[in-house]
């Protein structure tokens, strides 16, 4: 039993299995108002929980570089341009919340339960804060699996996205090096993603203008189409598919 929750209620809503501490390696909990996933501190590191109103997420928003971040670029947000953006493999949210920070409205789709359930948690106290409740509002969440259901994910939210956010999971190969202890939660929970070539594919049907493919800038493109346009940083790479230009 990798995760286990304490609430009924939302053991039933998720499909998860209710547990009591000890008795399941990730453990779905309540702590301090906000709902966290926690383990074994030396594995896994602190409770992980999905926070927009501060941390990380505010210091990003407030200095992170506005327009000019690689995110920003890659999903074509420039000025007088705000696309419609369906972030397909949300994770935490985070490039979703600069994208609707930054005036695009965005639609978060999460296939793994535990992390659909934290993602849901934050974006509720989210739409609560004065100060980032606009923000909130331009960003929508779905439970679902976009590799199979990408089409009809969207269109039961009447969403037309102009562009498609992918972030699959990298295959960690060098197992002498430590994982971050966040990395190590998420592929305990969701695995590699062997199944990143059926994804681009269901997200080049879906997206009207382009799919921006988020990859460590060595690694190599997903097997499929070849991306017409790469931009990159010193980490990160983003691997652009076009279909037509976005317009003002």
């Amino acid at each position: 039993m990798p995760v286990g929750v304490q609430d009924p209620a939302l053991a039933a809503r998720l499909g998860l299995p209710r547990a009591r501490e000890g008795e399941a390696e990730l453990l779905l909990v309540r702590h301090d108002d906000r709902l966290v996933l926690a383990g074994d501190p030396k594995r896994y590191g602190h409770p992980l929980a999905v926070d927009f109103v501060a941390g990380r997420a505010a210091h990003r928003r407030r200095f992170g570089g506005g327009r000019g971040q690689l995110v920003a670029r890659a999903c074509g947000l420039a000025k007088g341009i705000s696309p419609s953006v369906v972030d397909a493999t949300a994770g935490l949210g985070r490039d979703a919340f600069v994208l609707a920070s930054l005036g695009a409205e965005v639609l978060m789709v999460e296939r793994v339960a535990s992390i659909f359930a934290l993602l849901e948690d934050g974006l509720a106290r989210a739409r609560l804060d004065p100060e980032i409740r606009d923000i909130a509002a331009r960003m929508a969440l779905v439970h679902g699996d976009a590799t199979h259901g990408l089409e009809a994910l969207v269109a039961s939210r009447a969403v037309a996205p102009q562009v498609v956010h992918l972030d699959p999971m990298f295959p960690h190969r060098d197992k002498s090096a430590l994982v971050k202890k966040e990395m190590r939660l998420f592929r305990t929970l969701a695995g590699e993603d062997p199944d990143a070539p059926r994804l681009l594919e269901a997200a080049l049907d879906v997206a009207s203008h382009r799919v921006v493919v988020k990859r460590p800038r060595k690694a190599p493109p997903i097997e499929g189409p070849p991306p017409r346009h790469v931009i990159e940083d010193r980490t990160s790479r983003y691997d652009l598919y076009v279909h037509r230009r976005l317009d003002v």
